[in-house]
């Protein structure tokens, strides 16, 4: 009886061990079978009030739209007027005056890039005034844009307005602060750990302390944040639904078969990010960051490889200042390269000295775009260099719709 007593204990202790060692593997659960992931962008509280803040952001997005509007209009509008508008004040809306919000304060203005770095920051800004002068539309309204000389000229219905060298103010000034803005902002501000993380952002997101009189926690608020630089201002109940800035690129890129993921991969990795703040799950969120700062700065370089040939193929068939007007763009969409995040490196797939290259490419022939025979070289081997860092080819960035 003695013996198989110790055979009964030995086989508990035995089966005993087996278990406590399956209990450890099965410590973590899969995300799907711990919390609900819902299917679009809506998170409310017990009482079904929504928990998502981005009114800031959506603020912001209206007032660059009212400034891009005025550049690229048929009424003068003088440098100080624009100079103003970035600053904050001098909107026709009223509530964009009372706001308290600037986009000038946002610009370069990233935790990652800019908190230790405001020689560059100061740069950036500057570089944007810069445009907003070369808006100004008063003397040069009815003169023929020309090489060397500011003026417009008609594309079809619509008047736009040339800087001497080729260059259009409002699309340079509109995709450069979609990149020094919005994008700097969302991948290397809200999204950043040292933003997520630091002060007492985690620890409160853990023991589920709300802001002072909201439902949502910092961690989640920073979240959605990030969320509303891309996809605060747009109209999904308008029909046709209407999306604006890095929202209709990002429509724009996913239409290419090539691409035909990306829209998918931002909106959900945001999505289950979100759910992920909510329940805790740290792992996962830092997962959907990578997803969104990888994706997002694919469609910059796609829409720049994109804009690069568009212009290309117009010069080619003669079409100079719509040509121009695609190359402006391709200017701003190569400028926002710097505000890009590789994941892997938390650096810019493109440094600043190399951004400042691949513009000093695209403006090196004399009176800078008019030097046709010049950009028909150049602007091939900049597509390449763009292409290739994202390990994509050129002809799959051009199959994308405008």
């Amino acid at each position: 009886m003695r013996i198989i007593n110790i055979k009964q204990i030995v086989f508990v202790i035995a089966i005993s061990s087996l278990i406590v060692s399956c209990k450890k593997d099965e410590v973590k659960p899969t995300t799907n079978e711990s919390y609900n992931i819902p299917t679009t962008y809506t998170f409310n509280d017990v009482l079904s009030k929504s928990t998502v803040d981005f009114s800031g952001q959506k603020t912001r997005l209206v007032m660059l739209e009212h400034i891009g509007n005025l550049m690229g209009g048929l009424t003068p509008v003088t440098e100080s007027t624009l100079l103003n508008m970035f600053d904050g004040s001098g909107f026709t809306e009223d509530s964009l005056n009372t706001s308290g919000k600037r986009l000038s304060d946002k610009t370069a203005a990233s935790i990652d890039y800019f908190t230790s770095n405001l020689g560059e920051k100061n740069e950036i800004l500057d570089a944007f005034k810069k445009q907003l002068k070369e808006a100004e539309i008063t003397t040069n309204a009815n003169v023929d844009a020309s090489e060397g000389k500011a003026g417009s000229y008609m594309d079809g219905t619509k008047k736009r307005y040339f800087s001497a060298n080729g260059l259009e103010p409002q699309q340079v000034f509109l995709k450069g602060m979609m990149g020094a803005c919005l994008l700097d902002q969302t991948l290397n501000s809200y999204l950043s750990s040292t933003k997520l993380d630091g002060g007492s952002t985690k620890t409160d997101n853990t023991n589920r302390v709300f802001v002072s009189g909201k439902n949502y926690t910092d961690m989640e608020h920073f979240w959605d944040e990030a969320y509303g630089y891309f996809f605060g201002n747009d109209n999904l109940n308008a029909n046709p639904a209407v999306y604006k800035y890095w929202s209709s690129y990002i429509n724009q890129v996913d239409v290419d078969p090539d691409f035909s993921a990306v829209k998918e991969n931002i909106i959900n990795a945001f999505i289950k990010g979100r759910a992920a703040i909510t329940n805790k799950d740290y792992d996962t969120r830092d997962t959907q960051i990578a997803i969104i700062k990888k994706e997002m700065s694919k469609v910059v370089a796609v829409r720049a490889v994109y804009y690069m040939n568009e212009g290309k193929t117009k010069l080619a068939t003669n079409k100079g200042m719509a040509a121009f007007h695609a190359l402006s763009e391709g200017y701003g969409f190569i400028w926002s390269l710097r505000f890009t995040q590789n994941p892997d490196t938390k650096l810019p797939y493109f440094s600043k000295e190399e951004v400042k290259s691949l513009l000093d490419r695209l403006m090196g022939g004399k009176n800078g775009l008019y030097d046709v025979d010049y950009l028909n070289i150049e602007l091939d081997k900049i597509d390449q260099d763009i292409a290739t860092r994202f390990g994509f080819t050129v002809g799959q960035a051009i199959d994308a719709t405008k």
